[in-house]
């Protein structure tokens, strides 16, 4: 990986190094006078079309059903984000080849979105029972999964509907009125899951899987137990995980298990059949099938299934 780096970066100089300076003010636009807009996963994608609708051309790198951890850029990737006037991003250690290319690219034109950076950062934590497969005294890692907080989303699309503003003072008002009306049905996504926490049973979730979900538990004061973290590259949990989520279960009797998309789903399947809890998704929005791609399936649908699933886990 670290030899295709290199390659990507030689690259993105070449293409950085030609040209003088300009002003950002001074945008890239398209023959049909839209500007381009580029992110590296879904939340960001679905934000800027529900913003920007078709008055963009908007690119996403990381392929539907892909696994973002893992992710590496093409050639032709660096070039979609070095004609871009606007560029957003993750932020924090899974994006460490994001700087990397920034930093050798000529970025005068484009304005840049660590979506980290629109938010207050928190620490990921490692709680009972979780594996942590981090080297010890390696650098603070900060989660990088703001977005699964609809509060944090709102942030988001703030940050994001300023940025395209400036980069396109011309269809200014049509994303402020689009961003106003998205933040409130984005309020009442948020609403409904304080509807959910204010009559429930229990505050305490368990994940037979990865946890990309600080932001979310921070947000509604929920417990939670899992078998890594959210940036965790391992899937295959030690029997000792297994066996601390499986008598939690028993131990608390909470009826469900539940698990993150694209997952292989083995080990809630181990521990729905060990402990009868039911085996359900809570969707993180870090990225989506082909299939639900193609047919327009957005982040506040998956949402809306998230209340659902959380209203069943917490009864």
């Amino acid at each position: 990986m670290k030899k295709n780096i290199l390659i990507l970066i030689t690259l993105a100089a070449i293409f950085g190094m030609s040209g003088c300076k300009q002003n950002k003010n001074s945008v890239t636009r398209n023959a049909d006078g839209k500007i381009n807009v580029t992110v590296t996963i879904f939340p960001p994608f679905d934000f800027v079309r529900r913003i920007a609708g078709d008055m963009v051309n908007l690119t996403m790198l990381l392929p539907p059903g892909a696994e973002s951890h893992s992710f590496e850029p093409s050639p032709k990737d660096i070039i979609t984000v070095q004609n871009s006037a606007l560029f957003i991003h993750a932020g924090g250690n899974s994006d460490k080849w994001v700087e990397r290319i920034l930093e050798s690219m000529n970025t005068d034109k484009i304005r840049i979105l660590a979506m980290i950076d629109a938010v207050e950062a928190v620490e990921e934590e490692i709680v009972e029972g979780m594996e942590d497969d981090e080297d010890e005294g390696e650098d603070t890692e900060y989660d990088e999964h703001v977005w699964t907080s609809v509060r944090n989303a709102i942030l988001i699309v703030n940050a994001i509907t300023a940025l395209l503003c400036e980069a396109d003072p011309a269809n200014a008002d049509f994303y402020r009125r689009n961003a106003t009306a998205y933040g409130e049905e984005l309020a009442q996504i948020d609403a409904a899951f304080n509807e959910v926490i204010a009559g429930a049973q229990r505050n305490t979730i368990v994940f037979a899987d990865r946890f990309p979900f600080r932001y979310f538990a921070d947000a509604y004061g929920l417990t939670y137990f899992a078998a890594f973290p959210g940036c965790s590259t391992e899937t295959e949990p030690s029997a000792a995980t297994v066996a601390f989520l499986i008598n939690k279960i028993k131990a608390e009797k909470i009826p469900v298990v539940f698990h993150i998309e694209l997952s292989n789903e083995r080990m809630a399947d181990t521990i729905s059949g060990e402990t009868g809890a039911k085996k359900l998704l809570l969707h993180s929005c870090h990225n989506i099938t082909r299939r639900d791609f193609d047919s327009g399936l957005g982040y506040t649908e998956i949402m809306r299934r998230n209340v659902e699933n959380l209203r069943e886990a917490l009864r």
